[in-house]
């Protein structure tokens, strides 16, 4: 009878997967902590309401804990701020992620929000990409141009080193097709980063490094 190695599997299912990052620049002063095996709870200040909504949507449904703090040129406008925050939550990710050895690397979710329906695809490739196809109804969400949506997963895509497929389905309410987004990348965020019970201990390439 075939075993599956509990002991790597507890390792990756146990292992403290969590990261701290903090980033200054001129524009903004930013401190994200993740904890990738979290319970879906966040603590956001970062100045910008609507993001931090979308925030709380990526925490709830990818199940991770997220805080963000963020001081940013919001005198400007939002763009900085939005954009650093994407970064730095990047940073934290790869970090958290550490070598990648038995997670299943890959994620997807389809996620309606009454006449809204998002798909996002995501691939711990090691290799930044975004490919983001979202015709928004309107440009602004209240006080949040959409634009800044495209800026915040550009800046985490890059850090990240992941491949990201973003894609609106449908949808006539920009609040609802960017939220559909947002929860959407959690879920296939949780489904790409959780534990393999089959590929306990392997990185999940026939490179053997991603």
């Amino acid at each position: 009878m075939l075993s599956c190695a509990p002991e790597s599997l507890i390792a990756v299912a146990t292992a403290m997967r969590q990261a701290e990052i903090s980033r200054k620049t001129l524009e903004t002063e930013i401190t994200v902590r993740v904890n990738l095996d979290g319970s879906g709870q966040s603590k956001l200040a970062t100045g910008v309401p609507f993001l931090e909504h979308m925030l709380d949507q990526v925490a709830r449904h990818g199940m991770l804990d997220l805080e963000v703090s963020a001081k940013g040129d919001l005198h400007i406008d939002a763009h900085h701020t939005v954009e650093d925050v994407g970064i730095t939550l990047g940073q934290a990710l790869v970090k958290a992620i550490g070598d990648k050895k038995g997670i299943r690397r890959y994620g997807h979710a389809y996620v309606p929000l009454d006449e809204a329906l998002s798909r996002v695809v995501v691939d711990f490739s090691g290799r930044p990409g975004l490919f983001f196809n979202v015709e928004f109804s309107r440009a602004m969400i209240g006080q949040f141009d959409v634009d800044l949506t495209q800026e915040f997963f550009q800046g985490l895509v890059n850090h990240a080193q992941i491949t990201l497929h973003i894609d609106n389905l449908r949808g006539e309410n920009a609040h609802h097709q960017c939220e559909t987004v947002f929860k959407a990348f959690g879920r296939a965020l949780r489904m790409a980063a959780e534990a393999d019970p089959r590929a306990a201990g392997s990185v999940p390439s026939t490179k053997g490094a991603l």
